[in-house]
């Protein structure tokens, strides 16, 4: 594929992370191969997750294909950047398609990332998770790799005002081991396996963070911050649902 957009935009995110002194932590960059195929799977805390979760293939020299909501595609500002760097839409009243175009992708050797649990976690712990990405890897016998972050929620997330120029903030990305699903397998086995990576791997990017201080909005309640618990984000969000339905 032509790739016009993705490397002036990876250019210009690099440029405005150094003016802002992003400051960087990653590990474990060197589990995304090289070549070839590999979902990866990223946990979901802010608006701008798909950046930070592309930087931890670029080690690597790998461009990361990531499946959107419509919506972003549809936008006249982000739209025609997240096609020109070829991202993949997901309408979710025919999502058959997006699925299908994930796995061309990754029979032709290209990195697919997906947020599997579809949505920004309110309580910063890693939600219920979909299959959808082990069944990709199944299919096309790649792997897949997961990656926890953590920081991006302090710049935009839901429910909390924009704050894109902020200085200073440290952002955490690791990267785990690669899984290896294969046809025939289990896939509830390997989606708890993956679940229960990502959220060791989110656990470790918390309590390795060089700021904690006690009792912020961006900490995890049982970490002693103040965001929701999984049990009351999950009701906001089933607020949040129904009153999206009244609407429609």
């Amino acid at each position: 594929m032509a790739e016009i957009v993705y490397p002036p935009v990876i250019a210009a995110a690099r440029t405005l992370f150094r003016v802002l002194d992003v400051r960087f932590h990653m590990e474990g960059t060197e589990h995304v191969p090289r070549t070839g195929g590999a979902v990866l799977v990223s946990n979901h805390i802010s608006y701008l997750d798909f950046i930070f979760a592309g930087f931890a293939a670029l080690p690597s020299r790998r461009l990361v294909r990531f499946m959107a909501k419509q919506d972003v595609f549809d936008h006249r500002i982000s739209g025609p950047l997240m096609r020109g760097m070829h991202h993949i839409p997901v309408d979710r009243g025919a999502g058959a398609g997006s699925y299908a175009t994930a796995l061309r992708m990754l029979k032709a050797g290209e990195v697919v990332g997906v947020f599997a649990e579809a949505t920004i976690s309110r309580s910063f712990t890693v939600k219920e998770i979909k299959n959808g990405a082990i069944r990709m890897a199944q299919a096309t016998n790649t792997p897949v790799i997961p990656v926890a972050l953590w920081g991006s929620q302090r710049f935009w997330t839901k429910g909390r005002p924009r704050k894109l120029t902020q200085r200073h903030v440290p952002l955490t990305i690791v990267v785990g081991e690669p899984m290896h699903p294969k046809r025939g397998e289990n896939v509830n086995d390997h989606t708890a396996d993956l679940h229960k990576r990502l959220s060791e791997l989110v656990d470790q990017a918390q309590r390795t963070y060089p700021e904690v201080p006690p009792g912020v909005w961006w900490q995890p309640a049982h970490l002693g911050g103040t965001a929701p618990t999984p049990e009351e984000a999950e009701a906001m969000d089933a607020a949040e649902a129904e009153a999206r339905a009244k609407k429609e």
